[in-house]
């Protein structure tokens, strides 16, 4: 028979921390056997082998001022981007207003910058952030105080890129919250809707979902009713995110063991605030790298919005090439755009990594 004191720990056993990951070397994981020390060197040779080529091409025989004439004998051909970059950011909008998609994009930034401490997480910030979209919307429509309209078939640029992924994410989220507890409901006609939801949008390419938004919806609409190709994208992008922010969710909420609700219930906490202060927050706090994911997914899926007739960011530097005065430089271009992806893309990451460091603060064991 088993003591019963072998299942005790004593306090200084219960206090004692988790012991430290092993971390290998840098220098044992890149050159730990023949296979791995030999594609090291191999990379760092092409690598040596290419460093001359790209800073002549791209810093002594550059081209940085002038015009197409120049660029067609030379190294990368900055001139074009100092000539194109209002286009590229900016798209088809009128010159002589695009401060205001300039303004739109420097208050976006702005306030995810103020937003990013948990300190700012208040309900000041999330009014800041309504007062945000409502004016970004007006920057760039205008029709009221004194601007002028400009339809939505004139916006483009790194503003759409911005306001499709934060439209999307924010109204996709509440969604994708819905659908994941919708799956596992105990009610039949619930789940089955959540569950079909989720696994037609999930099962369908997102391309193919904007293709029915932008050739298909209009046909199916009575006549003389349209629908604006921005809303149509949002749309779309919107189902999509919910949808694979579902199934995240759904995985955060059955990691939790089920006696967090029982527990919560027993205090006399009711349904909803069992999910708003206990389940909810330790789902999302499971799932932020695979949400981070997602939501960077998101980002670069901003590009396909120029098959209902939007140009994004990359949609925008695509048709800058087109410029017959110029010799269209692809890589300078595509260069460019690639960094402001990367920026986004990267910052959120970051972003990620740091609640993963200060969310679990509270919970360790």
């Amino acid at each position: 028979m088993i003591p019963v004191d072998v299942f005790i720990r004593t306090a200084a056993e219960a206090e004692r921390p988790a012991p430290p990951p092993v971390r290998k070397p840098l220098l044992t994981t890149m050159f730990g056997d023949l296979f791995s020390a030999s594609a090291t060197v191999a990379i760092a040779l092409l690598l040596l082998a290419a460093i001359p080529s790209i800073i002549d091409w791209a810093i002594v025989s550059a081209i940085w001022s002038g015009d197409g004439d120049r660029c067609r004998d030379g190294g990368a051909c900055w001139a074009f981007l100092r000539e194109k970059y209002r286009f590229i950011l900016f798209g088809i909008y009128p010159p002589e207003q695009q401060w205001r998609p300039a303004t739109m994009t420097a208050m976006v930034l702005g306030l995810t910058l103020w937003s990013m401490p948990r300190a700012h997480w208040t309900r000041t910030t999330f009014f800041l952030w309504i007062g945000c979209v409502l004016a970004s919307l007006l920057l760039l429509g205008g029709g009221l105080f004194g601007l002028t309209s400009v339809p939505t078939s004139s916006w483009g640029g790194l503003p759409i890129t911005l306001l499709l992924t934060l439209l999307s994410l924010t109204l996709g989220f509440p969604l994708a919250v819905g659908l994941a507890l919708g799956r596992r409901s105990r009610f039949a006609t619930a789940r089955l809707l959540a569950t079909g939801f989720i696994e037609v949008i999930r099962g369908l390419p997102l391309l193919s979902l904007l293709f029915i938004a932008s050739v298909l919806l209009p046909i199916m609409l009575p006549e003389g009713v349209t629908i604006d190709n921005l809303f149509r994208a949002l749309v779309a992008l919107t189902f999509s995110a919910a949808a694979y922010l579902a199934e995240v969710l759904r995985g955060g909420l059955q990691s939790l063991p089920r006696g967090q609700e029982e527990a919560a219930f027993a205090l006399g906490l009711s349904r909803g605030a069992t999910l708003r202060r206990i389940v909810l927050p330790q789902a999302i706090r499971a799932v932020i790298p695979p949400l981070t994911n997602t939501a960077v997914v998101i980002v670069k899926n901003t590009s396909l919005v120029l098959v209902v007739g939007l140009f994004d960011l990359l949609s925008a530097g695509r048709a800058t090439l087109a410029d017959p005065d110029w010799p269209a430089p692809y890589a300078e271009t595509y260069l460019m755009v690639a960094t402001i992806y990367f920026a986004i893309c990267f910052g959120i990451s970051r972003y990620s990594l740091f609640l993963e460091r200060t969310m679990v603060q509270g919970v360790r064991r």
